[in-house]
């Protein structure tokens, strides 16, 4: 194991993170709020001195990064990430508990939104705005901001953007990986500004875009009022379901639409199974919840908006859905598993991740029926391999196993029901955000002990890295030389 090639570039992302700290910290300057300015450089200095310090002490001989190593940098990398941004919390004073800044940093950098804070409007526009953008650069993966800075000289770097893009075949879009990070982050910034500028122009204030625009990137959800998107107009909230589900989409689509090539975009399959599954979920949703509203359009835009907020695994909310009919809160619970498409900024299962399941079963039941026939499952026209399949079905074991694990230790809670506890369990695996119930999308986390806090925590770094990653690091024998 190349171990100072793993604390190098642990220290890379360290020493990039005291560099992103400046832009909250101009927030802070701009809004006058010099206790949060006061935060924010104490731990940008932090920061910087460690990444020095693991300069120092960790510089490789060799840079060449394996898969082994590129699943530990990824783990440590966020681990990292997570307690130093959780410092201007902390130092600031707006959140007093270590386990609840750490929480809510998690639940930023892994963009899943959900939140600790019980008065949110309270807070200052300097950690607002760190909020949101932990959101968004978390949601493409900092090490493949990383990989697009600075220069590596081993081939293998596609280990990292493997371990840390979600979806269960990842590649290169183009040759070369330097440049493949390269083109994901260019077509990722330029939709955000996209749609920050529909934002203002659309009567939101500038701050106020700038967030929202961020946390839709990021797939993240972190609002800044306390009813998060309720107060907005109905043309604000159609903007955000647009890009919510637009940044649900796999991003070598967008590269595709880049260079003109339209045809294999067309015939996604994944894409359409996504459509889909938005199109119908919404329907059914609407005709649910039109007693409720007595107006279709309203029915419409809240149907569509939570839809598309939870199958991208947002969190954003129009309304409190909790008040919804059981059917429209039961499609709400099952779309917390799905996920958007593979190569996006969305969490949880991924919908090719889900048609691989179905046409793995569609294949088991032929055989069946056939034990003579030899079929392939296919995805986008091309077989996949048995390598591919069995990681398939060996991930969703796991993931079913994480998710109970979870449930079984938040049930020492005494304040949390049963809905409550699996709904949180559910939405931190699968990066969601906002639960059912007491975890509802108006309600929050805060109420729970420091120990379900740090419990959702991991639970939300084994979700937004997909498990794998996260296992190995804790697995005594990867850390062998040999």
């Amino acid at each position: 194991m190349n171990r100072r090639m793993i604390f190098y570039m642990v220290e890379n992302i360290v020493k990039l993170e005291a560099v992103l700290l400046v832009l909250p910290l101009l927030v802070s300057l701009c809004y006058n709020e010099m206790n949060c300015l006061s935060a924010f450089s104490i731990t940008l200095i932090a920061a910087a001195a460690v990444g020095v310090a693991l300069t120092l002490i960790f510089k490789p001989k060799n840079k060449v990064i394996y898969a082994k190593e590129g699943f530990i940098i990824v783990t440590l990398a966020w681990v990292f990430l997570s307690v130093i941004g959780a410092m201007p919390f902390l130092i600031s004073g707006e959140v007093t508990n270590f386990f609840d800044a750490f929480f809510e940093t998690v639940s930023g950098f892994t963009t899943t939104g959900a939140s600790i804070l019980t008065d949110v409007e309270k807070m200052s526009h300097g950690l607002l705005f760190w909020r949101s953008f932990t959101h968004w650069i978390g949601g493409m993966g900092v090490l493949v901001l990383i990989m697009a800075i600075i220069p590596t000289d081993s081939g293998r770097a596609i280990h990292i953007l493997r371990a840390e893009m979600a979806g269960p075949v990842i590649g290169k879009i183009v040759p070369k990986i330097k440049d493949t990070a390269k083109i994901l982050y260019f077509i990722y910034f330029v939709i955000t500004v996209v749609e920050m500028g529909f934002l203002f122009f659309g009567g939101m204030p500038l701050f106020d875009s700038a967030v929202h625009a961020l946390g839709t990137a990021g797939t993240g959800g972190f609002g800044i009022k306390a009813d998060s998107l309720a107060g907005y107009s109905p043309y604000l909230q159609w903007v955000i379901t647009v890009f919510m589900l637009i940044f649900g989409i796999n991003f070598n689509l967008f590269y595709l639409l880049l260079i003109r090539k339209f045809k294999p975009v067309i015939t996604n399959r994944e894409l359409w199974v996504y459509a889909g599954i938005v199109v119908i979920s919404a329907g059914i949703i609407t005709v649910s919840i039109y007693p409720l509203y007595n107006n279709f359009s309203d029915s419409v835009r809240h149907s569509f908006f939570q839809v598309a907020s939870i199958v991208s695994t947002t969190g954003y909310s129009s309304t409190d859905f909790n008040l919804w009919p059981d059917l429209a809160r039961n499609i709400i619970f099952i779309l917390m598993f799905f996920g958007g498409c593979a190569g996006s900024t969305a969490g949880g299962l991924k919908i090719s991740r889900l048609m691989i399941l179905f046409k793995s079963i569609q294949k088991d039941v032929r055989h069946l029926l056939h034990p003579r026939s030899v079929a392939s499952v296919k995805l986008e026209g091309k077989p996949l391999d048995n390598t591919i399949l069995h990681s398939v079905t060996t991930y969703f074991s796991i993931y079913i196993v994480l998710i109970a694990a979870t449930f079984l230790l938040l049930s020492f809670e005494p304040n949390f029901d049963f809905e409550a506890n699996i709904t949180a369990s559910i939405s931190c695996c699968n990066n969601v955000g906002p639960g059912l119930g007491l975890v509802g999308p108006m309600s929050g986390y805060g109420g729970y002990s420091d120990f379900s806090k740090l419990v959702l925590s991991i639970a939300m770094l084994f979700g937004r890295l997909e498990i794998y990653p996260v296992l190995l690091a804790l697995y005594p024998k990867t850390w062998r030389k040999k």
